[in-house]
């Protein structure tokens, strides 16, 4: 059984598997109480003046005490992060850490003037809007409580921070922080005039790039929409599951 746990383990694509074991590291140190949620969080005036720089990465990795909120947030980062890899990103890991790279300094940057302290919950949201603005035509089953199209994903999850009385703040910013990349990407490139402005820097192409394994075998959704994709949109639309 430890054996199968670990080849399952192994399977997961690599960036995926780093940043979920990190988060969950992180808050198992947090619980047993072996570092402090204060050693972690976002301040800009500890990292200047103190030089405490690791703080620049944490405040990405906790994501709360073990609970409800928690293992949201996980399942969430975990799922969407795997199907984009596996799906959009595949054989182009030095274009999914650019990425990250991408994302990460634009919410450093608003953290800055928002005093925001944790910024993961966020950087969830803005892999959620990446991944559904690539997959349209998915429909999406929220706990079987909604359908609607992958496209509006975004907006549930926000709706639900708003229904357990939580900031938006946080999920507005994955959110806008997503649409700027999203835009730059797959929009703009294509429009009249348009050009490439994300160039991923060659030292991650040395660094991250691999020639693709044989036997790889995509999560059912991914399969679902490349299915799709390939009918041009025609035919019976592939059902997912919101959670």
């Amino acid at each position: 059984m430890a054996q199968s746990f670990t080849q399952e383990y192994f399977q997961i694509p690599f960036v995926t598997r780093a940043y979920t074991t990190a988060c969950v590291l992180t808050t198992a140190a947090v619980q047993l109480e072996v570092i402090t949620p204060f050693q972690l969080y976002f301040n800009p005036d500890l990292i200047i003046r103190r030089y405490q720089i690791w703080r620049l990465i944490t405040n990405f990795l906790f994501f709360g005490s073990l609970g409800f909120s928690f293992l949201f947030n996980i399942i969430f980062l975990y799922r969407y992060c795997r199907m984009l890899e596996e799906g959009s990103f595949r054989g182009r890991t030095a274009d999914f850490v650019f990425m990250f790279l991408f994302g990460g300094v634009l919410m450093t940057l608003f953290g800055l003037f928002a005093n925001l302290f944790f910024l993961g919950q966020a950087f969830t949201i803005m892999l959620v809007y990446v991944w559904s603005r690539r997959n349209p035509y998915i429909r999406m089953n929220f706990f079987g409580l909604l359908n609607f199209q992958a496209p509006f994903l975004p907006w549930v999850l926000l709706a639900f921070s708003l229904l357990l009385g939580n900031s938006i703040v946080v999920d507005l910013l994955g959110i806008g922080v997503g649409h700027v990349y999203y835009f730059l990407e797959d929009v703009f490139p294509n429009q009249p005039g348009g050009r490439k402005l994300l160039i991923t820097p060659r030292l991650l192409r040395t660094v991250f790039d691999t020639p693709e394994e044989d036997g790889y075998a995509p999560l059912p959704e991914e399969q679902a929409a490349e299915g799709w994709q390939g009918r041009g949109g025609d035919g019976q639309e592939p059902d997912d599951q919101g959670q």
